[in-house]
């Protein structure tokens, strides 16, 4: 009986939310599990429980990403372990509650690392083994509001627009190569995001059916990649939503914007 060879995922983000449901998902299937965030309790603790429970081994890497040499330092890491990758979920992120004039430049510049240089950076990274290995499946995490129009003073909708318009450009190179590419474009989901934006209140007060679960994105992200699909907006009423954004005017749904309280989500 063939039996397939053994791989690695690494997920970025993995302390909670999707990527830790990415990560529970992907030790599941089998997948030796890398995982990376800032809080190295929580990453330690996952990495037992995942071990444990799947019988894959899980290394816990504390990592902040914007630190503009993490890239080459967690390289180096799995070097040093051994280890190559196969699977890259890139689901780090974060929102900001100030407006942009109101934040140092120093806040913005860390956001856009970890959003947007940071993915591709990872990407540069691991995506020319997994070419020479002929299997690569990759996961760049966005959101529909890279569908919408932008938060007034925000430069969320904008790094998710990127790693919409990355992800389908890196697919277009790698056709043929077996590394498959997705762009995963949840909406509200129940993670801790709401809670460091300050907008948990407005998150609970919304029906049911507009907050997804974390594992049923994972999960659809994954079934998506895994076929070659290279955007998965996660859900029903976000296919609606993502639909409606391409007919009606851009001034429209601008005004709308305007007078949301709510941010993007993911």
């Amino acid at each position: 009986m063939e039996t397939r060879p053994k791989r690695t995922a690494l997920v970025t983000g993995a302390s909670a939310g999707i990527g830790e449901a990415f990560a529970r998902l992907l030790a599941r299937e089998g997948f030796d599990v890398v995982l990376v965030a800032r809080r190295g309790d929580r990453l330690e603790a996952l990495a037992r429980e995942l071990a444990a429970e799947t019988g894959v081994r899980a290394f816990a890497v504390p990592l902040d990403l914007s630190a503009p040499d993490a890239g080459a330092a967690l390289e180096a890491r799995l070097t040093a372990e051994g280890l190559g990758v196969d699977v890259l979920v890139n689901n780090a992120g974060y929102g900001l509650k100030s407006r942009f004039t109101d934040a140092g430049w120093l806040e913005h510049a860390a956001f856009v690392q970890v959003m947007a240089t940071s993915v591709a950076e990872l990407c540069h990274r691991f995506v020319p083994a997994m070419v020479e290995r002929g299997y690569g499946r990759i996961v760049n995490v966005s959101s529909i509001a890279a569908f919408t129009p932008e938060t007034p003073g925000s430069l969320y909708g904008a790094v998710k627009r990127f790693a919409l318009s990355f992800s389908r450009a890196l697919a277009k190179e790698l056709e043929g190569t077996g590394v498959n590419v997705c762009a995963l474009c949840p909406g509200y989901t129940q993670t801790e995001f709401h809670d460091v934006i300050d907008v948990r209140e407005q998150i609970d007060r919304l029906p049911g059916f507009f907050v997804m679960d974390a594992d049923v994105v994972a999960r659809q992200g994954w079934e998506a990649v895994e076929r070659g699909r290279v955007v998965c907006v996660n859900g029903g009423l976000n296919r609606l939503i993502v639909w409606v954004c391409g007919l009606v005017p851009f001034s429209w749904l601008q005004a709308i914007v305007r007078r949301s309280v709510l941010r993007p989500d993911r």
